[in-house]
């Protein structure tokens, strides 16, 4: 609001400064289409707020429309990406509308930092689609991480579960809607429901919150079904929303190495040629250890961690 004074009455009065509501047009241009996720899911955006200009902005505190060397605005955003200085990326929001399967939506959900509403089949019908996995599609459990997978299962075993799954599915659905039929609430005749249901939810987030879902998300150790999401995402919505962030964030966050202090200290070591005290260190601190019937070498998770940073750095690993 700015001041002007009324000679007559002697008295100030409010005239409100007009502004103009940030947009960019490959965001407007988007606003209702469904992205597909999977094979009965999508993302869709239904409103935003915000732009690069505006976490420049915030980060200058300034009314101003920012910079008006873009170059500069640029190097600012990837000065804040670099340092983690986050709240100026909280300035900008964004809604969307996703229809994902249910055990999916609960590993999203877990994401705190957001407002979310779900549709609720205590109200309403549950949606009558299912996620459905194709015979090339079932994943082996991993031998090395309890909670991830590794590997496709043999085709052959593949086509019966897929069509065991379609024929659970398709009853599963049946008796649900003979309880309807049957007038059973719904919110107990739901509860046998597969969770590879899908449902609706519109979620609102801020981009530092989006960001950190994306960075875990889009990770390869990710389940696929929620990483499938989290790349539509990241690399549909958010890139063509706010680019500058999009591409500092991939350089500093998405592609980068984290090195613990006493990582840094072990490359150091076996850069400098002391193998036999970066051999100690990694004892030290339980990367390796030595298996007691017959001192064999062996790899702790930490230490298979250090082994891929090693190996994306083009650096020896010494217990090979």
């Amino acid at each position: 609001m700015t001041a002007s004074r009324d000679a007559q009455a002697g008295q100030v009065s409010e005239v409100p400064q007009v502004l103009s509501r940030p947009s960019t047009s490959a965001m407007d241009a988007m606003l209702g289409q469904r992205f597909p996720v999977l094979d009965e899911g999508f993302v869709r955006v239904v409103d935003y707020m915000g732009d690069d200009a505006a976490i420049v902005q915030a980060a200058r505190i300034s009314y101003g429309a920012g910079t008006k060397q873009v170059h500069e605005d640029r190097g600012l955003i990837r000065y804040l990406m670099r340092h983690r200085h986050t709240s100026p990326l909280e300035m900008c929001e964004i809604k969307l509308h996703v229809r994902v399967p249910m055990d999916t939506w609960r590993q999203w959900i877990r994401h705190r930092m957001a407002s979310a509403n779900e549709t609720s089949t205590r109200y309403s019908v549950a949606i009558d689609a299912t996620q459905r996995t194709a015979p090339e599609q079932w994943r082996l459990q991993s031998t090395a991480n309890r909670q991830g997978s590794h590997g496709i299962l043999a085709p052959e075993i593949g086509e019966r579960l897929s069509a065991a799954e379609h024929e659970i599915q398709e009853r599963a659905r049946a008796v649900y809607e003979e309880r309807l039929a049957a007038g059973v609430a719904r919110e107990q005749a739901r509860k046998d429901l597969p969770l590879s249901t899908y449902t609706e939810a519109y979620w609102k987030i801020d981009l530092h919150n989006l960001l950190h879902f994306l960075s875990l998300r889009m990770d390869a150790h990710a389940q696929e079904e929620i990483r499938r999401y989290a790349h539509v995402i990241g690399t549909q919505i958010v890139a063509a929303w706010v680019p500058f962030v999009w591409e500092a964030f991939t350089e500093y966050r998405l592609h980068a190495l984290t090195l613990s202090g006493s990582e840094v200290e072990f490359i150091r070591r076996i850069t400098g040629g002391s193998i036999a005290s970066a051999m100690c260190l990694a004892e030290d601190h339980g990367w390796i250890r030595r298996r007691a019937e017959d001192q064999a070498l062996i790899r702790t998770r930490e230490g298979i961690e250090l082994e891929t940073k090693l190996t994306t750095l083009g650096l020896f690993i010494p217990w090979r």
